[in-house]
């Protein structure tokens, strides 16, 4: 009688499997738990996001459907024994460090990105590539947990208004723009960020690479519907906003301007987002057999129980590390001496006036020590805030997307850099602001030791390196801004000559503060 091996092993692989997958279930699950527990802030962050942001809402829905995903995949994992795989460890170091990284800077997102990542490397290193393999999808589907996106808030509301104004236009409608504020004869609008289609496209992303998991096996019928799952819900946020305008204008501002306006939207989203799908089910893939799937997958073998407690502590201990080193570098910021930041003093004729009327200070929260003066020279007045940054940390830091240089009361009304000569080429952003007949000229830029800078992803790599080599992460940010009415050029020109007769009292300003710290 002949034996056929494979048959043999295909019939008995799963029973022997089975076992084996209780104990690596089990050490999986505390190893989750672990990180959670470890790691219990940033993970707390993810959920408070989920509960104080409708946009992130859908996070609650990712873990079930995580599990579900896992679930339908059992019949598959029950024919590969889990084993565990150096490359999870490597995976988990680098999630770790990355985490570290995340935390010296205080970007709250990549500190959740990280975190959560060390659930997929966990499973590859108690489990095997195999196996991770076999559930890479779920695995994938859990960053779309983490709250991210409001970076993208800007550049959707000008494109959203960039459509809209065009679009109105194209219609025969006079517009005047102002940023992202533009009046026609019927009324005034703005696009807002509720306007900008960040919740249309997040929910369309998340449903849609669901989709097109559970019904596409070809990897270009995924690619093509996720890539469509994100570009039709901002071409559709762009048509939503010219119809909710039009609809406006139309009705003489009767409709779509209060709660109907938002209602109008999620149902246009709906059909629109309804007919992708509908269009999208015309190519389904059928579902493959777990025969032809797990064929090659046979040879996983089982890890015994010493053995597994021997790796479950290993991996506990290198998931702790990192949390511990960013301890001690905060023990080590705390040590510093108290801060004094006082304002420049005056020079080359101007003077701080003690009075001012201008209702306007900068964004800025949780600085250590701040100023605000007006100085004058020759009937021209600049304002000069200066907010200074020591033992940074979450809602206390110098780049934060909270920080800005309009306050309510006042509209952005155009935005962009510029390179200006203070002794040095110093790049600022610049900021046109407006309140009511009141318009503001804004340079901004970022002070840390010794580097100038306006880009906040270098400023956060900057800090992230101070703070890893235990060096202070003392920085500022620099603003000066003066009205002007119809020439903003005016204004320019003061703040020039501002820039380049204050530096030196600015800058040996910001040396003595910086001086407070080493005493």
């Amino acid at each position: 009688m002949k034996v056929d091996p494979e048959q043999v092993l295909r019939n008995q692989g799963p029973l022997v499997a089975q076992s084996a997958w209780l104990r690596a279930s089990a050490l999986i699950a505390a190893a989750i738990a672990g990180i959670v527990l470890i790691y219990h802030e940033t993970a707390g962050s993810i959920v408070r996001l989920w509960s104080s942001s409708e946009t992130f809402t859908h996070g609650y829905a990712i873990v079930p459907i995580v599990l579900y995903l896992i679930w339908r995949k059992r019949h598959e994992l029950a024919l590969i024994g889990p084993r565990y795989d150096y490359a999870g460890f490597l995976l988990l170091a680098l999630a770790g460090f990355g985490w570290l990284v995340a935390a010296a800077a205080q970007v709250q997102v990549l500190q959740q990105y990280a975190v959560t990542a060390m659930i997929p490397a966990a499973v590859v290193a108690l489990a095997g590539r195999r196996a991770a393999m076999t559930i890479a999808f779920p695995l994938a589907f859990l960053f779309l947990g983490v709250p991210f996106g409001e970076e993208f808030l800007p550049r959707l509301m000008d494109w959203t208004a960039e459509f809209t104004v065009g679009a109105l236009r194209l219609t025969g409608i006079p517009v005047y723009r102002e940023g992202n504020f533009f009046t026609i004869p019927s009324g005034q609008w703005s696009v807002v960020e509720a306007c900008s289609g960040l919740r249309y496209l997040i929910a369309s992303l998340t449903v849609g690479a669901l989709f097109a998991y559970l019904n596409y096996q070809r990897i270009w019928k995924r690619v093509v519907f996720v890539a469509l799952s994100i570009v039709v819900p901002i071409l559709a946020n762009f048509v939503r906003a010219y119809m909710i305008v039009m609809i406006g204008h139309l009705s003489n501002m009767k409709l779509a301007v209060g709660v109907d306006h938002f209602l109008y939207g999620w149902v246009f989203f709906g059909i629109v987002i309804g007919l992708l799908f509908w269009l999208g089910s015309f190519w389904r893939d059928p579902a493959p057999s777990i025969e032809q799937e797990s064929i090659g997958h046979l040879h996983g073998r089982p890890v015994s129980p010493a053995v597994s407690v021997a790796v479950g502590v290993g991996f506990l201990t290198a998931v702790g590390v990192w949390p511990l080193y960013a301890a001690h570098l905060d023990s080590v910021a705390g040590g510093r001496g108290p801060l004094v930041l006082a304002s420049p003093q005056p020079a080359s004729g101007w003077m701080i006036d003690p009075v001012t009327t201008l209702d306007w200070r900068p964004r800025y929260t949780g600085a250590t020590a701040s100023t605000f003066e007006i100085y004058r020279k020759d009937g021209r007045a600049v304002a000069l805030y200066i907010g200074y940054y020591r033992n940074q940390r979450a809602g206390a830091e110098l780049v934060n997307s909270t920080n800005r240089v309009d306050p309510p009361s006042w509209r952005n009304i155009g935005a962009g850099t510029r390179t200006e000569y203070f002794g040095d080429a110093l790049e600022l952003r610049e900021t046109h602001l407006r309140a009511g007949g009141t318009r503001l000229l804004v340079w901004e830029w970022y002070r840390i030791g010794q580097t100038e800078l306006i880009n906040p992803y270098i400023a956060k790599a900057v800090l992230a390196r101070d703070r890893l080599l235990g060096r202070s992460d003392d920085s500022a940010a620099i603003i000066v801004a003066a009205q002007y009415d119809e020439r903003p050029e005016l204004a320019a020109e003061t703040l020039r000559e501002f820039g380049r007769q204050m530096r030196p009292a600015l800058l040996a300003a910001l040396a003595a503060a910086t001086l407070g710290n080493s005493r």
